[in-house]
């Protein structure tokens, strides 16, 4: 291990990071926020990364498939609030579930049957296909671009809800909905936005992954379970705590891989800690959660609203 490997996997945990910082703060506002559990988040980062993919093999521009993800993901989670979820909201935590849990089913079985079982993948643009030197060290600039468009968003969030009247009345329907709502303020509009907004972040999300991962059916399930663990782990409704524990769980994530087989090996048979060292590396965000519960229930930065 040497210091350009440690940098290279630090920078690979802060853009891991900031990608489920994307994913987590749309879910923080809806599960946070408006109490509504939606496990069809992962299906609408899924839709935003097809939507981008779709785009960018019509027109060529990177930047209109980021567009077409943003704006598709936003259009699709209106129709999903109004058709849907905004019948749910007053329903048991355990039909939000349910009914999140077939809608994921349903846009699995879609994606297969507009684009097919097969990957598709969206390439990393030219202007962002070579490498950006810091200090002498090499780093994928399109990886970096990841990185500034994430940091870009939670400054944007943070000062939407705290600087704004719109994030005024989020944070006040979210403690006293029935107040806000005898104040004159539509809380079915303002939860349509919210939930909208969470799609629209999901989507940007997919697009931003589409060049490094492939783009196929299920792929935000897994992430899913991620992001929920972010949320978690940072505080319920904490849209800066879901920041902050996106690093961290990038970050403990990216260096478990990256270096627990290399640590095993210096106790045990290589062949042993090749195999264990994943299945190792996997588990520790959930014994960070578990430990982050015990010592902190509310979280490691919950919401002060």
């Amino acid at each position: 291990m040497n210091a350009t490997i440690l940098l290279a996997q630090l920078l690979n945990g802060l853009q891991y990071g900031v990608l489920l910082f994307l994913l987590a703060a749309g879910l923080t506002l809806v599960f946070g926020i408006m109490s509504f559990v939606n496990l069809a988040h992962g299906s609408l980062y899924m839709m935003g990364a097809y939507f981008a993919a779709s785009a960018f093999q019509f027109t060529g521009s990177f930047g209109l498939a980021v567009l077409a993800a943003m704006g598709g993901s936003l259009l699709l989670g209106l129709v999903l609030e109004f058709v849907a979820v905004s019948r749910l909201y007053r329903r048991d935590h355990l039909d939000h579930v349910l009914a999140t849990f077939g809608l994921t089913l349903f846009f699995n079985e879609l994606v297969r049957i507009v684009w097919g079982s097969q990957p598709v993948f969206l390439q990393v643009p030219e202007f962002l296909g070579g490498a950006i030197d810091i200090g002498g060290f090499t780093y994928p600039a399109y990886r970096f671009a990841i990185i500034v468009v994430g940091l870009l968003v939670a400054i944007g969030s943070w000062l939407i809800i705290n600087k704004t009247r719109i994030g005024m009345l989020i944070r006040a329907g979210a403690v006293n909905p029935a107040m806000v709502a005898a104040l004159g303020v539509n809380i079915g509009l303002l939860n349509a936005l919210l939930f909208g907004v969470g799609a629209m972040l999901a989507g940007l999300a997919g697009a931003m992954a589409g060049p490094i991962l492939s783009v196929q059916s299920g792929m935000g399930e897994s992430v899913l379970i991620t992001t929920l663990v972010v949320i978690v782990i940072g505080g319920i409704g904490s849209v800066t705590g879901a920041l902050y524990a996106s690093l961290i769980v990038g970050t403990v994530d990216t260096l478990g891989r990256a270096f627990l087989p290399f640590m095993l090996r210096q106790v045990t048979e290589r062949s042993l800690a090749d195999a264990a060292g994943p299945a190792l590396a996997s588990m520790l965000v959930y014994l960070l959660m578990a430990v982050v519960l015990a010592w902190r229930p509310q979280g490691l930065f919950p919401s002060k609203r």
